[in-house]
């Protein structure tokens, strides 16, 4: 069915053609409507206007939103980085981190990622999916319309298996997109400990195989970083995860320098995530690529760790990406509105080059670009209608408010 929206105080980012992946200088430009109508029908965003210009014709045998010229209306987020399916959760960790510890001693105590593949071992598939399709829910109503949700936790074949199934049944059960990436290279199990090599060759001649077989994962990611996967083991995972069809992300330089970056340009990643750690080598390393650098704020917040210089990169001419990292450890929330009021707070990003870090160029890291990320004809109909708001900018500066009264994905309200 048709939908017309009108009276819409502002639409943000209205832009006729698409932009795929939005570098430097053009971060700060967004298309912007003011006293607007969207039109939107059979899951797809089908034109957009000044409403002096709206064809009356057209309101027959459709329905007709009409926003009071309060409300504002921008595309739904991308979040391109998650681990949204895991089992319980680790308070007690975030108990630790208050007494000092940091997020190296916890794992070393057995804590953080090997935690999370304990207790996930423990859980059934079925009590995984519920888990998991509450918290896609939530973000959702979040204003989050597409996400990227990663294994990981399961460190063995089977239960790599069983979490990506899990991503499986998320994908055909809910509608939000959902972009499923293999990351069995998330943390050596402990019966590998002083054994890493072995548990490399693992996932190379079994899980890579198991999971292309299966047809469960469209990514490969490696965490190549100080005190996980060395440049070599990631090297050979990410040789091996092209040979099946699997493109490369890269969890990098998170916790230091670790040639991540580096590594993720030589092999063509999609994107290299987190960045904590970014000096001028891996700035020049990233220009004129395909790679999409893509910061991490909420766990930068949560742990305490350094705010990659993002300001230095778009200077550079470098785009950026902004995901959640949702996950229990180190990032325990998917609110993609508060990683946008960190962009600018904390990254010092102006409030348009934050929505163009947390939708057009998350939906490039997930090859969404097409689809995803603006209000663009023949897009999805994926988008935030606001509460009633001064201005656009009001959006990320109320960072405690939720400020959105209504989210559509493929056209319909998510309740």
């Amino acid at each position: 069915m048709r939908k017309i929206f009108i009276n819409i105080k502002e639409i943000i980012k209205a832009e006729r053609e698409n932009r795929n992946i939005i570098c430097g200088n053009d971060m700060s430009k967004i298309g912007r409507i003011k006293n607007a109508f969207l039109i939107i029908e059979n899951e797809k965003i089908i034109d957009f206007g000044e409403m002096k210009n709206l064809d009356k014709s057209l309101f027959q045998g459709a329905e007709t939103i009409d926003l009071n010229n309060e409300k504002f209306i921008m595309p739904a987020f991308v979040d391109s980085h998650t681990h949204i399916v895991y089992a319980g959760s680790r308070e007690g960790e975030f108990v630790d981190k208050i007494n000092g510890l940091s997020y190296e001693e916890i794992a070393r105590r057995g804590g953080g990622i090997l935690n999370s593949a304990k207790l996930l071992h423990e859980t059934s598939e079925d009590e995984l999916f519920e888990q998991a399709k509450k918290r896609i829910y939530e973000i959702m109503k979040l204003g989050t319309g597409a996400v990227e949700i990663k294994s990981g936790y399961g460190l063995n074949t089977e239960d790599e298996i069983k979490m990506l199934k899990v991503i499986k049944r998320l994908q055909e059960s809910t509608p939000i997109t959902i972009i499923p990436t293999f990351l069995a290279a998330h943390a050596v199990p402990a019966e590998y400990k002083g054994r890493q090599t072995e548990f490399v060759d693992m996932v190379i001649n079994e899980m890579i195989p198991v999971v292309s077989s299966l047809e469960l994962a469209d990514f490969i990611d490696v965490f190549c970083d100080r005190g996980f996967f060395t440049v070599e083991d990631t090297e050979r995972i990410l040789t091996a995860g092209m040979k099946y069809g699997f493109r490369p992300k890269i969890h990098a330089n998170e916790l230091d320098f670790s040639g991540g970056v580096q590594v993720g340009v030589k092999y063509n990643a999609l994107s290299v995530d987190h960045l904590e750690f970014l000096g001028d080598a891996e700035i020049n390393s990233l220009k004129d690529t395909e790679t999409m650098p893509t910061i991490l704020p909420g766990t930068a917040f949560f742990l305490g760790l350094p705010y990659s210089p993002a300001r230095k990169m778009i200077d550079a001419g470098l785009p950026i990406a902004m995901a959640s990292d949702y996950n229990p450890g180190s990032s325990p929330s998917g609110n993609m509105k508060f990683i946008m009021s960190m962009a600018c707070t904390k990254y010092k990003l102006l409030p348009e080059e934050a929505l163009n870090a947390v939708t057009s160029n998350t939906a490039y890291a997930l090859g969404l670009d097409e689809t995803h990320g603006s209000i663009t004809p023949g897009k999805k109909a994926n988008f935030i209608i606001t509460d009633p708001m001064p201005s656009f900018e009001f959006f990320p500066y109320s960072f405690g408010r939720g400020l959105i009264e209504k989210v559509f994905i493929n056209g319909e309200e998510i309740l």
